[in-house]
C-alpha cells in the first residue's frame, strides 16, 4: 500500500515579506508565493516595522490564497498549518501567527509553530533532499549570525553566534555609510566585482576565548573611519573598493570560523542558510574551503535563501511527523531562541567573554 504524503500549508512574516507555501513530505515544494515589500522599505533605507506590519495585514490573506491555488489544492487537502512565531519582528510575527491561527481553528487542522532560523536551516533539505542530519550550518543573515551543529531534525547545538551586528546587518549599515542604500547585501555583492578586494585592509575580529562566536561591529566601524578619514583629509576613495575589502573581510571570518569548527567536530558535511549565503564571495570561498579538506558543501537556491514560507513547511514537516503541535495560545516571540535547552559546546562561550580582538588582514 501506497504510504500516505504529508501536505503542510506554511505562512512566513517574520519581516518584510509576507509568504505562503505548500509544502510536500517537507521536501517537495509545491507553490511558493512571497510578496516582497523592498520597494516600499528602500526609501527609509532598511524595514519600517509598523509599515511591514500593516503590509502583512493586506498581503497575508491573498497570498496564502494563491499559494493553495498555485498547489491546486485547498485548505481541506491540508494535513497541517505551519507558521513562523519567532524570531523577528512582533508585529510582523503576529499577522501571520494570527492567520494561521484562524485557518488551523476553522478548518480543524493542527497548528504547528515554526522557529525561523529552523526554516533557514531547513530550506537546504528543499534543495539538497538527500542531505541528513547530523551537519553543520552557517545561518547568516539580517539578524542572525549562527554556526549551529544539527544533530538531528529539529535538534541543534549553537556552538557559535554573533556578540553584535549579525553579518547582514553590517553588509546593510556598510552599504548605506558608501551611498549603495538599501538592500546593502545584494548591492554590495555587485559592486564588489568592479573592486579590489585587497586594497583596504578591515580588521577580521575574533571574539577572546569563543573561537565559534561573531563580531562585526568593528569592521563596520572601520568602514565608517576610513571614509570620515578620507573627507578630513579632502582624499577621494573608492566606493567599488570599500565594498570588495569590507565584502573579503566579513566573508574570511564566515569561512575561517565554520572550517575551524568543522575541523574539531570531525564534520564532513557543511550547509550555509539565510540571505548572506545568496553572496557569490561567500559561495565561493566556503566552497573552496570544503574542496580543499574534502567537505560536502551545501546551500539553498537564491529564493530559498532570502525568508520563504516553504522553509517554515520543511521544518514543520519534522515537528508534524513527531507529533508536535501547538494550541490556540501560541503567540509571536520575537526574541525565541532557537533551543529551549541550546548548549554551548565551547564552554568559553559564556557571559564573561566579551572581549574583542581586532586583527589586520
Amino acid at each position: 500500500m501506497e504510504s500516505k504524503h504529508i501536505t503542510l500549508l506554511a505562512v512566513e512574516s517574520s519581516c518584510d515579506e509576507t509568504a505562503a507555501s505548500v509544502v510536500r513530505d517537507g521536501r517537495e515544494v509545491l507553490s511558493n508565493v512571497i510578496a516582497s515589500q523592498i520597494d516600499l522599505h528602500t526609501i527609509y533605507g532598511g524595514v519600517v516595522p509598523e509599515i511591514a506590519s500593516r503590509k502583512h495585514i493586506e498581503n497575508v490573506i491573498p497570498v496564502i490564497e494563491q499559494a493553495l491555488a498555485e498547489a491546486g489544492m485547498t485548505i481541506k487537502d491540508m494535513d497541517g498549518i505551519c507558521v513562523t512565531y519567532g524570531p523577528g519582528l512582533v508585529g510582523a510575527l503576529l499577522v501571520g501567527v494570527g492567520a494561521a491561527k484562524a485557518i488551523s481553528y476553522a478548518a480543524g487542522k493542527p497548528l504547528i509553530g515554526v522557529h525561523h532560523i529552523e526554516g533557514h536551516i531547513s530550506a537546504n533539505y528543499i534543495c539538497h533532499k538527500e542531505l541528513e542530519p547530523p551537519f553543520l550550518c552557517l545561518v547568516a543573515s539580517g539578524g542572525h549570525s549562527h554556526l549551529v551543529m544539527v544533530n538531528d531534525y529539529g535538534e541543534y547545538d549553537i556552538i557559535g553566534r554573533t556578540r553584535d551586528d549579525a553579518a547582514g546587518e553590517a553588509f546593510d549599515k556598510v552599504a548605506r555609510s558608501i551611498g549603495l542604500g538599501y538592500p546593502g547585501g545584494p548591492k554590495i555583492d555587485a559592486v564588489s566585482r568592479q573592486g579590489n578586494k585587497n586594497a583596504i585592509p578591515f580588521p577580521r575580529a575574533s571574539v577572546e576565548g569563543a573561537p565559534y562566536d561573531f563580531s562585526f561591529s568593528g569592521v563596520k566601524s572601520a568602514v565608517l573611519n576610513y571614509i570620515n578619514g578620507c573627507r578630513m583629509k579632502g582624499e577621494s576613495y573608492s566606493q567599488a573598493d570599500i565594498a570588495a575589502s569590507f565584502q573579503e573581510a566579513v566573508v574570511d571570518v564566515l569561512v575561517s570560523h565554520t572550517m575551524l569548527a568543522a575541523e574539531n567536530f570531525g564534520v564532513k558535511e557543511v550547509a550555509m542558510a539565510g540571505g548572506v549565503a545568496c553572496n557569490s564571495a561567500l559561495r565561493a570561498k566556503m566552497q573552496e574551503a570544503c574542496d580543499s579538506r574534502k567537505y560536502r558543501l551545501y546551500y539553498p537556491e537564491p529564493v530559498f535563501c532570502t525568508d520563504n514560507a516553504a522553509m517554515i513547511g520543511a521544518a514543520g514537516y519534522y515537528e508534524f511527523i513527531k507529533g508536535r503541535q501547538d494550541g490556540w495560545d501560541l503567540n509571536a516571540v520575537p526574541g525565541l531562541k532557537l533551543a529551549n535547552n541550546v548548549k554551548l559546546a565551547n564552554s568559553a562561550n559564556s557571559a564573561n567573554c566579551k572581549k574583542v580582538v581586532d586583527k589586520e588582514a
